[in-house]
């Protein structure tokens, strides 16, 4: 017999968001391949106070109240925060009512158990798993760098290329928020792995991928359906599609299912400077730089596939 792996460590960073819930919920369903050291909260899609809040409810609604979280960052490092109400709602998980988690927020800042954790584990054994802005990150590499070569690899939503921007003509919101995090992280060395928007584009939902989450007959499988529907209103009506992207499970359906996805190994800059531009991921997609490659640059997925394992995996939940 081909002895079983050891489950993948991996910590989520996030700042939920729907389909940040969405993709926690994906990770906590799935103990065979992902450990989940920790969740790190950051300000993104709303502040800080609501995405720590966020991610302890979603926690619960996987019964998992002994999942560690932690707040980190509650602005980027050089700029005013800007968030997405306009999108997820005043809380962040608008939609169905959801009760105050009962669990406790950690003591400890987020940014000091990232690197207390990857300089407690063996080097290249912890892979990061960050779906909002990446402030947190870059705000470890910054204070120990040391850790940096500690870390096996990570896996980010963020960015875009030839869907161009969602919060700006040229930037998505994860690396506008922060671009100066983006540009620490995507400058790092660490192996990237970046889901744009030019894939969870890909990734839509539609009435029938949502009611197939609800006929699970469970309050996970309700809940991810009441949160589908809430924020699809947004996307149908800004782009004419017939459902929403879920963008944020796309790193944890590819730590589970790498062959779902395709891309290229290419380098990838971020645009701190420009009014006009600031926050571009700048893909030289066809290699027309001498730059380096630094990041696995996602294109494409499997729609189908990747939703038969949302709902085989979110199914086995409470």
């Amino acid at each position: 017999m081909v002895p079983a792996m050891a489950p993948r460590k991996i910590i989520i960073d996030t700042d939920p968001g729907q389909d940040d819930a969405v993709a926690i919920l994906l990770a906590l369903a799935s103990r065979e391949e992902l450990d989940v050291l920790g969740i790190t909260a950051v300000a993104g899609n709303v502040p800080l106070a609501l995405t720590q809040r966020n991610a302890r409810i979603v926690c619960e609604l996987a019964g998992r109240p002994d999942m560690r979280v932690f707040a980190g960052a509650d602005a980027p490092i050089h700029r005013a925060l800007v968030t997405a109400e306009h999108v997820h709602g005043k809380t962040g998980l608008d939609g169905p009512p959801v009760p105050d988690p009962d669990m406790d927020l950690q003591a400890q800042n987020a940014v000091d158990f990232i690197i207390e954790t990857l300089m407690e584990h063996p080097p290249g054994t912890v892979t990061l798993v960050p779906i909002g802005p990446l402030t947190n990150i870059a705000l470890a590499f910054e204070k120990a760098p040391e850790i940096v070569p500690r870390v096996a690899e990570i896996v980010l939503m963020g960015g875009a290329y030839f869907e161009v921007g969602n919060i700006t003509p040229a930037a998505e919101f994860n690396i506008y928020v922060d671009p100066e995090a983006a540009e620490i992280v995507f400058k790092s060395g660490v192996p990237l792995v970046v889901m744009p928007l030019d894939v969870t584009h890909k990734a839509l939902t539609s009435r029938a991928r949502v009611e197939a989450f609800r006929a699970m007959g469970t309050e996970t499988g309700r809940m991810v359906a009441a949160w589908t529907d809430f924020f699809e209103r947004f996307d149908m009506e800004k782009y004419g599609s017939e459902g929403a992207p879920l963008h944020d499970p796309c790193t944890i359906a590819y730590l589970l299912k790498p062959d779902l996805f395709s891309g290229r190994h290419i380098n990838v800059a971020i645009e701190t400077q420009s009014d006009l531009t600031r926050g571009m991921t700048v893909a030289d997609w066809w290699r027309v730089t001498d730059r380096a490659p630094n990041a696995m640059f996602i294109g494409d997925l499997d729609a189908e596939g990747y939703f038969a394992l949302l709902t085989e995996r979110l199914a086995r939940l409470p």
